[in-house]
């Protein structure tokens, strides 16, 4: 369909990285003008996912939700986005050349990956494989996803997988538990593979010079704006009409309420609809230094509700119970440390290793409540201060009881918390002296591994579905062949298609990496499977 870029106007659904890539592509790569361009964002700030902000539950504190590790070779698609968005700091380079810099000064190279109950740091780099867990692996690899179809991982594997050193580093670098989608740990071997033989280090990890939302959604954000990008916020999408069946498979109508209430969006001939389905982030929750952040089951924030609504109008628009109907089953907490003092952190670099912002992952695989810590390059907030530090961390297993705090960690305060790892360390001699200089955010996530749901194909849209002559669905929770989810590139990905599908670019899209038609790449995995 030839597209007439003066008439054509794009209604995107959704202010976080994929609809925000989606615009950036449609005016770099499409010409549409960035006029022509409306982001209908249901919160007051773009970036979705990608956060960085100050507490809401502490005094000048501060809090990312999650961590995100960029990939060098698999992330192809990301970095062709943030290749022609100027920096943050420096408008002469782009976003994507500040991170490699960045990353040649603080190498990444993790000294102290996994830490056992007696406080010792173990030699990572026996990853523990025997025979039948590398048989295993095999099966699994030769697998078709439809043969896998809503297998558990713990239905590949025998007991002794889940012992070793590279499940554990693995499980907590991507997020995954035992009964998530085995078809999803085989699309995470296949796509990371060349990641076996530096697990132990992250040494393939590459970081932001701050949190991602300043480094990236940011400057991003500067780069729409410029191009006069109409960005409404507080404005929800509560449903999408289509054309009657018979008629060409179009999105005609929008309804929305803001603060005026609710009005409808007539989708013209010339109009593209590019809506994003569901959020990791949903009904997220902050706790501070003595309280506990809620846990809501219910959906209130209606971050589902638009593809509720819309799934029971075509087989092909997914199944969003799937993925957000077993909340015990996805949920996990994180934790942001904000430190006016460097006692804690000097501990930490006498006992890793590692500087700040070059450990990446650091696990406490026996700890009761399964938590991880990343300390991050200082500083990781452009307008925090120099005399205040931060750390970000999470727990896997929070509602098993701690080891020193002896209550769920999904029951426990900031402090609480706080103490709690400050025990896993061994660092008893600074409790007091932390505690009493430290402010903790601690942030309940009902949704945060949803996207690892066992899940049959049908249960996610395409990106363009059959047909779809004008609409394409955008996020973490539609179908990309081969991709993996819980990434930023895979929201990338997945909006550079939609995109390019229906605005008719004639431009390649970045190939997906497969790292085993690289010999080098699969003698490397190989190796590493057999130490």
């Amino acid at each position: 369909m030839r597209v007439d870029l003066e008439r054509t106007h794009l209604w995107i659904v959704g202010g976080g990285i994929a609809g925000m890539a989606a615009a950036a592509f449609a005016i770099r790569d499409a010409g549409v003008p960035g006029e022509h361009v409306h982001i209908l964002e249901q919160l007051d700030v773009e970036g979705g996912s990608l956060d960085g902000a100050r507490s809401p539950a502490v005094t000048d504190g501060w809090v990312t939700r999650g961590g995100r590790m960029l990939e060098e070779e698999a992330y192809r698609c990301t970095w062709d986005l943030f290749d022609s968005i100027p920096s943050l700091d420096d408008p002469d380079i782009s976003v994507r050349q500040e991170i490699v810099d960045f990353n040649e000064k603080v190498r990444t190279n993790d000294k102290a990956r996994l830490i056992d109950s007696r406080h010792r740091i173990i030699d990572a780099s026996e990853l523990g494989l025997g025979n039948r867990d590398r048989l295993e692996m095999m099966r699994l690899l030769g697998l078709p996803e439809r043969a896998l179809g809503a297998r558990r991982i713990d239905e590949m594997f025998g007991a002794h997988f889940f012992t070793t050193n590279f499940w554990q580093m693995w499980r907590t670098t991507f997020a995954f538990q035992h009964w998530h989608s085995a078809a999803e740990l085989r699309r995470y071997f296949l796509r990371f593979v060349q990641e076996f033989p530096r697990i132990h280090t992250l040494s393939g990890v590459r970081r932001t010079v701050y949190n991602q939302y300043d480094s990236m959604v940011v400057p991003l954000q500067r780069w729409m704006w410029t191009r006069g990008v109409d960005v409404r916020f507080a404005t929800r999408v509560v449903d999408i009409d289509f054309a009657p069946a018979g008629q060409p498979r179009r999105a005609i109508r929008l309804h929305v309420d803001n603060a005026q209430g609710t009005s409808t969006i007539d989708l013209g001939e010339h109009d593209f609809l590019f809506a994003t389905l569901g959020s990791i982030t949903a009904d997220t929750t902050y706790g501070g230094n003595d309280d506990v952040p809620p846990l809501i089951r219910d959906r209130a924030d209606k971050s589902w509700s638009l593809w509720e609504q819309i799934a029971g109008k075509a087989p092909d628009f997914g199944r969003p119970n799937t993925f957000y109907g077993n909340i015990d089953e996805n949920k996990w907490e994180s934790f942001t440390l904000t430190m006016r003092g460097d006692t804690l952190l000097r501990r930490i670099t006498e006992y890793t290793g590692n500087e700040p912002g070059t450990g990446a992952l650091t696990t406490w695989f026996e700890s009761g409540w399964h938590l991880s810590t990343v300390v991050p390059y200082q500083p990781h907030f452009p307008q925090q201060p120099r005399d205040v530090r931060t750390l970000w961390g999470y727990g896997f297993d929070i509602d098993n009881e701690g080891d020193y705090v002896r209550k769920k960690m999904s029951q426990a305060t900031g402090k609480e918390i706080l103490t709690e790892l400050i025990h896993q360390y061994g660092f008893e001699d600074i409790l007091d002296e932390v505690l009493a200089t430290t402010d903790v955010t601690t942030v309940m996530m009902p949704y945060a591994s949803a996207l690892f749901s066992r899940r049959v194909p049908e249960d996610r849209p395409r990106v363009v579905p059959d047909g779809a002559r004008n609409f394409a669905f955008l996020g973490q929770f539609t179908s990309l062949p081969e991709d993996v989810v819980f990434t930023v590139e895979y929201s990338v990905h997945g909006a550079m298609h939609a995109v390019y599908t229906l605005l008719g670019v004639d431009r390649p899209i970045p190939p997906i990496y497969h790292g085993l038609l690289d010999p080098k790449v699969g003698v490397g995995a190989l190796e590493a499977a057999f130490r």
